[in-house]
């Protein structure tokens, strides 16, 4: 079983910045996609970002595309969130979630991960 812990959320103002990061307990976290998902209250989760197992490749929503850039550290077992230019509509808590990959391809939809983390909360204000 992975366990996946993420930190970095909390309040911010509109047009803000903050980074999440989400700490893996496995040696081989270099074998495992990695992604970004959200939950606003009253809707649904949605994926936010994705990156493969090298972080050669990643794959935004439409939405944070420009704002947010998510990157991995293979040597210290860490996904990261960078979130730019933060809007009142980011307000959710954010998941990272991992699946093992024999290749080096990005995942978009939550039923093609296999572990999730506790979630980290943010909230933009306006």
């Amino acid at each position: 079983q992975l366990r996946l812990v993420e930190s970095g959320g909390g309040l911010v103002q509109a047009g803000g910045s903050l980074r999440l990061s989400c700490a893996a307990a496995d040696i081989t976290f270099s074998m495992y996609a990695m992604g970004w998902f959200r939950q606003a209250p009253g809707k649904e989760r949605e994926f936010v970002a994705a990156v493969s197992r090298s972080g050669g490749s990643t794959y935004y929503v439409d939405s944070v595309k420009g704002r947010f850039t998510i990157s991995r550290d293979n040597a210290k077992n860490t996904v990261y969130l960078q979130m730019n230019s933060l809007k009142p509509e980011d307000t959710a808590v954010y998941y990272c979630a991992a699946r093992w990959a024999l290749s080096n391809n990005y995942y978009f939809r939550g039923t093609e991960y296999n572990y999730w983390g506790q979630g980290t909360q943010v909230t933009v204000s306006s």
